[in-house]
C-alpha cells in the first residue's frame, strides 16, 4: 500500500494506486452519510458509477506490490518472507487501530488476507497462483462476497508481476471490452432480481475499464503519482476528515458537500504528498511501517539522486548502508 520501491520504480502503478485513494475517498464519504439523509440523485450515480469500483484497483495493486516487495526483500534479506510476515503484522496493528474508529475498515483484513492467502500463493509457481486466482474468481462472483474477490485479486496481482506484466497493464482492446461489460452488467444489476455476483461482476469490470482508460489517457500524472507513494497516509488522514466533517456531511441533505469535503481533502492531500515527497523517500505513516517491518529506522531523507524522468523526486535502489538488513 505504502508504493515501496522494489529494483525500480513503476510510476504507473502509483499513478493508479493514487487514482483508487480518490475513489476510496469519495465513495468513503458517501457512505458515512446513507443513514444521516434523505436518498438524492447523487446515490443513484455513486452507488452506479463509483462504489466498489475502486478498491477492487486497489486489491489488484496490493498483490503487485506484496510481489514486489518479496523481491527486493529477497535482495537484503536472508529471509525475505519472514520480513513480509512482519510487514504484514504491523498493518494489522494499523488496521485494529484503525478498526476502532471506522468499523468495516480494510486495512485488518488485507493483512489477514495477505498471510493465509498472498504469503502461502508466494510459494507456488505463476501458473498456479494464476489458476488458484481463477478459481477464487469464480467463487467471488459465485457468493457475491467481496473478500473473496478481494483474495482473488490479490492472487490476480501476484501472478502479474510473477509474469512480468507489472508495467503492461493499459490497453485499447481491456479498456474496451470491460467498458462495455461494465454497461451491459450495471444495466442488468439495475433491472433483474438483485444479485451479489452480477453487481460484483459490474464492479469489477468498472474497476477495469477506470484503471484501464485512465492508464490511457493520463499523460500528466504527478498528482496521483504522489497520492499513490503515500497511500497509507493519505488514506487514514481521510477517515479523520471524514469523521470530523460528520456534522457537516449530516446537515446537507443534497449531498453536496460528499463531493465538497472530498475535493477539499484530495487537493490537500495531493499538495503536502508532493511537498514532503521533495524532501522526504517515503510518507510519515509509509516510514514507520517500513521501519518497524525491518525492525530499525530506515534512512528517509531525500539524497539528491532521482529518476529524472519522473515528476517527483524518486527514491534510488537502496544502498546497503540505507536500509537494514535481516539478521540470521
Amino acid at each position: 500500500m505504502d508504493g515501496s520501491p522494489a529494483v525500480g520504480r513503476i510510476r504507473a502503478l502509483d499513478a493508479l494506486r493514487g487514482l483508487a485513494i480518490c475513489g476510496i475517498m469519495l465513495v468513503n464519504t458517501w457512505q458515512h452519510t446513507l443513514t444521516q439523509r434523505k436518498s438524492t440523485q447523487i446515490d443513484w450515480v455513486m452507488a452506479n458509477l463509483f462504489q466498489s469500483r475502486f478498491y477492487p484497483i486497489f486489491s489488484f495493486l496490493f498483490g503487485m506490490g506484496f510481489a514486489l516487495f518479496l523481491n527486493s526483500a529477497a535482495a537484503r534479506s536472508a529471509r525475505p518472507r519472514l520480513v513480509l510476515l512482519r510487514r504484514l503484522a504491523v498493518l494489522a496493528l494499523l488496521g485494529v487501530v484503525h478498526w476502532s474508529f471506522y468499523p468495516g475498515d480494510v486495512l485488518l483484513p488485507y493483512a489477514l488476507l495477505g498471510a493465509t492467502v498472498l504469503l502461502p500463493a508466494s510459494f507456488l509457481p505463476a501458473p498456479l497462483v494464476l489458476l488458484l486466482g481463477a478459481g477464487t474468481m469464480v467463487a467471488a462472483l459465485l457468493t457475491g462476497k467481496p473478500y473473496v474477490l478481494i483474495a482473488a485479486l490479490f492472487l490476480f496481482g501476484l501472478a502479474t508481476v510473477r509474469y512480468g506484466r507489472a508495467d503492461r497493464l493499459a490497453g485499447l482492446v481491456p479498456f474496451g471490452v470491460s467498458a462495455a461489460l461494465t454497461v451491459v452488467l450495471t444495466w442488468w444489476w439495475n433491472h433483474s432480481p438483485p444479485s451479489g455476483g452480477v453487481y460484483q461482476a459490474a464492479a469489477l469490470c468498472g474497476a477495469a475499464a477506470y484503471g484501464t482508460g485512465f492508464l490511457l489517457l493520463a499523460r500528466k500524472t504527478a498528482i496521483f503519482e504522489a497520492l499513490g507513494r503515500m497511500a497509507l497516509t493519505n488514506y487514514l488522514s481521510s477517515t479523520a476528515v471524514i469523521l470530523a466533517a460528520t456534522p457537516l456531511l449530516a446537515a446537507d441533505g443534497t449531498g453536496a458537500a460528499i463531493l465538497g469535503v472530498s475535493a477539499v481533502t484530495l487537493a490537500a492531500q495531493a499538495a503536502f504528498s508532493r511537498w514532503w515527497l521533495a524532501r522526504y523517500r517515503y510518507g510519515p505513516l509509509e516510514w514507520v511501517w517500513r521501519s518497524l517491518t525491518w525492525w530499525e529506522p530506515v534512512r528517509n531523507r531525500q539524497t539528491g539522486t532521482r529518476d529524472t524522468r519522473s515528476p517527483l523526486p524518486d527514491p534510488r535502489r537502496p544502498r546497503p548502508e540505507d536500509e537494514p538488513r535481516e539478521r540470521s
